[in-house]
């Protein structure tokens, strides 16, 4: 099994969660995150002053799938997420020990 943990901008959410739905993906934790990369954050004007912003507000999409299907997570993400722009964001693949169901105990791909 592997995490599949997809960093991108927040206006693609609904567009990566509709991609991953289409390949038959039933589950994902979502977050709000903060950070840069190249992006290098922003400048922004309050009340006359320009500051700099140096976090960035994305989204972070985590899914845990089969070995098998990690190449078509990664794939339909991509598609769902490119613009072309900088700051399009990060797709990180680790690995998975164990996975356990809670309610029901199952483990393994099962429980997913």
């Amino acid at each position: 099994m592997k995490k599949v943990e997809i960093i991108t901008r927040t206006f693609k959410l609904d567009d990566i969660k509709a991609a991953l739905a289409e390949i038959g993906v039933k589950g994902m934790t979502v977050s709000e995150v903060k950070g840069f990369g190249r992006q290098g954050g922003h400048k922004e004007v309050y009340r006359g002053a320009e500051y700099q912003v140096d976090f960035v507000v994305k989204v972070k999409i985590d899914v845990v799938v089969e070995d098998a299907r990690v190449k078509d997570v990664i794939e339909a993400a991509t598609k769902a997420a490119r613009t072309g722009q900088v700051g399009d964001g990060k797709i990180f693949v680790t690995a998975v020990e164990e996975v356990v169901r809670i309610r029901t105990g199952e483990t393994g791909d099962s429980a997913i």
